[in-house]
């Protein structure tokens, strides 16, 4: 189940990271700079406009049913309270951003429900540990990015720490367009805040090192709109596909297969239910490239339709560029078939997770050096407890940028190693290994300058 987990994750990481980029931070109760745009007063409903308030309310009551579903079921280990209306501060007189009111909520037109909402029975236990206050000094806001919901800052906690602000961005897709069908830019905010309700309930019960953290949050009033939310997490970095195909293949396999410390920060549009269906047609996973569709069970769900379209963005985002690219050639056959069967949609999570572990034994245990190292003919002498400080060629991909730094199973295959480069004259095996518990070697031009180490060993090519 552990192992299954993990998977899931990958593929998480793999349709969240690259498919939003970058959705993490927003100062509270302020907008993102937009140069001349004000967001001005809410526009009268139009009667052309679909559903009206209803509509909105509605829609909000759905999205309000969906955060409780996600919150109930008992708490999680360490899990927090996150529906409660404030968190920290408001106590009389508290330290908050703004004056602090009592509790309570304000009851929206229509029957939706109010907000923020009332902690349920099924609500998590203690709160997390930073709320209002702690934000009330900030410095070195910076504009980070936004999506269609979130507007993210980067800002400077007065202890010195970093985090990330998330809020609903006022001059965002999801807003605007509400604002534009219905009028109504209040209920409009809680329609698109419950998305961000929604993710910091699955971040307070996601507890896992490939999810991003979840450090607390803060309602307070923004312009013409009451208890406006803001999340405080954990600060991250978007990942540059560019700087993963620059690493050695052993660190992206890692990224694909553990962990690799790649972080799922978009939760807002997570779901955990299948698709509802009452036949085959209503089970379609687009993509720009092409569609697949799936069964409708008898119990009126799409089969997988959650765990394919993870897979297939794993496929199209990760795997396709992350697991041939530079592998070693015994392997390739295998990763094309991961990438072929992934691509196709053909395996499921635990069939791509029991192949992907497949490879990782072939390549810890060198048994995929049996039909691809060939004895050198080549002899090398043994230097023991030197190093050769100088005489550094670069190749690709190296540990190091400046050297020829790679990791080798064994004494041979670094023999082998150093034949395949034509500049190659000797190598140094270092005490340094991979997370495979592969050797880390340094090869080099030639060896006119040995210097003792005595955490190193080094081969020269005997010469004749």
């Amino acid at each position: 189940m552990r192992r299954r987990r993990a998977a899931v994750a990958a593929g998480f990481c793999a349709s969240f990271l690259l498919g939003s980029v970058l959705n993490v931070l927003f100062a509270p109760g302020s907008e993102p700079p937009r140069p001349g745009q004000s967001p001005g007063p809410s526009p009268a409903p139009s009667p052309g406009r679909r559903g009206g308030r209803g509509e909105l309310a509605r829609q909000i009551r759905a999205r309000y049913e969906e955060v409780q579903r996600y919150s109930r079921g008992g708490p999680a280990p360490g899990a927090g309270r996150p529906e409660r209306r404030r968190l920290m501060d408001l106590a009389p007189g508290g330290p908050g951003l703004q004056r602090p009111r009592p509790p309570g909520t304000r009851p929206l037109p229509d029957g939706a429900p109010g907000w923020p909402p009332a902690p349920g029975p099924g609500s998590p236990g203690p709160g997390p540990r930073l709320g209002c206050a702690a934000l009330r000094n900030v410095s070195g806001a910076q504009y980070v990015g936004s999506g269609y919901t979130k507007a993210v800052y980067r800002v400077r906690l007065p202890g010195g720490a970093a985090v990330a602000l998330k809020a609903v961005d006022f001059s965002g897709h999801d807003l605007g367009s509400c604002v534009r069908e219905f009028g109504a830019r209040r209920g409009c905010y809680r329609l698109a805040a419950h998305k961000l309700l929604k993710e910091m309930v699955l971040l307070e019960r996601l507890r896992h090192p490939n999810v991003l953290q979840l450090y607390g949050y803060c309602y307070q009033d923004s312009e013409d709109i009451p208890d406006t939310l803001t999340t405080i997490t954990e600060l991250g970095a978007p990942v540059e596909m560019i700087q993963l195909l620059q690493t050695s293949w052993e660190d992206r396999f890692r990224f694909v297969l553990v962990d690799g410390e790649l972080k799922v920060t978009d939760l807002d549009d997570a779901r955990v239910e299948e698709t509802p269906c009452a036949s085959n047609a209503n089970c379609v996973l687009e993509f720009p490239a092409r569609n697949f569709t799936l069964p409708c069970s008898p119990q009126g769900w799409c089969e997988g339709m959650n765990e394919k379209r993870n897979l297939y963005n794993a496929y199209r985002f990760f795997f396709t560029y992350l697991l041939p690219h530079s592998a070693p050639p015994s392997l390739r056959p295998l990763l094309d078939s991961i990438v072929n069967a992934t691509g196709e949609l053909t395996w499921g999570v635990d069939e791509t997770l029991a192949q992907l572990e497949k490879v990782l034994h072939l390549y810890r245990s060198g048994q995929y050096l049996q039909n691809s190292t060939a004895g050198s003919s080549a002899e090398y002498q043994r230097l023991p407890d030197s190093t050769i400080p100088q005489e550094d060629y670069r190749c690709w991909p190296s540990y190091h940028h400046g050297s020829c730094l790679l990791s080798v199973f064994n004494l041979a295959e670094a023999v082998d190693v150093c034949e395949s480069h034509a500049q190659c004259r000797a190598f140094v095996v270092t005490n340094q290994t991979t997370w495979t518990g592969r050797q880390l070697v340094f090869f080099k031009t030639g060896w006119s300058h040995v210097v003792p180490d005595l955490n190193k060993t080094t081969y020269v090519r005997a010469s004749g």
